[in-house]
């Protein structure tokens, strides 16, 4: 598997339909895979730090592949994480569709400092000189994003526990044990 096009998703918990109570009780890791012995996943995180997660034997795994702005469709739900500028343009980082069942909302995010998630119906695109702006509706309200030039842009697909190689990036939703285990 090429590590520059696809980044491995390990989902230990539904994540896009997860109600705010089962995603507080998660945590999320990201890192790439030192080891995986078939029930524990060993984790170099980005933060530096090494962790194992315990994998159920009922673990989903999930690869990502690529995905497009042409792939968008109107009334497509997706997930958009942005960032804002310091001139308040609001800026799309990774761009993902996610299940129509997915819970539609605004919060903070951890992919990187200062982040947020919006998972929301697409309603439309237009041409910006840096990019293209999509329009998103999270019921609530909405949020208009620069898809620049070297977004993040991709959607996941089954994998298995073959996928979980050494080197690759991996992305972990947890939830802590008895004793502190993941």
């Amino acid at each position: 598997m090429n590590s520059a096009y696809r980044a491995l998703l390990v989902v230990a918990a539904i994540l896009a339909g997860a109600t705010g109570a089962l995603a507080q009780q998660n945590t999320n890791i990201r890192g790439t895979i030192t080891a995986f012995d078939g029930k524990q996943l060993s984790v170099a995180t980005r933060d530096g730090k090494n962790v194992t997660v315990e994998l159920p034997e009922t673990v989903n795994v999930a690869i990502t592949k690529p995905f497009a702005l042409t792939d968008i469709k109107p009334g497509m739900p997706l997930g958009v994480t942005t960032l804002q500028r310091p001139d308040g343009t609001v800026v799309a980082i990774d761009v993902r569709p996610i299940p129509a069942t997915a819970n539609l909302g605004l919060s903070p995010y951890d992919l990187q400092p200062q982040s947020t998630m919006t998972n929301a119906t697409f309603e439309g695109m237009a041409q910006a000189p840096n990019g293209n702006e999509i329009t998103l509706n999270y019921k609530t309200g909405t949020v208009k994003a620069l898809v620049v030039p070297g977004t993040a842009m991709s959607q996941a697909a089954p994998g298995s526990r073959a996928d979980l190689e050494a080197g690759e990036t991996v992305f972990v939703a947890a939830r802590r044990g008895a004793g502190d285990t993941l």
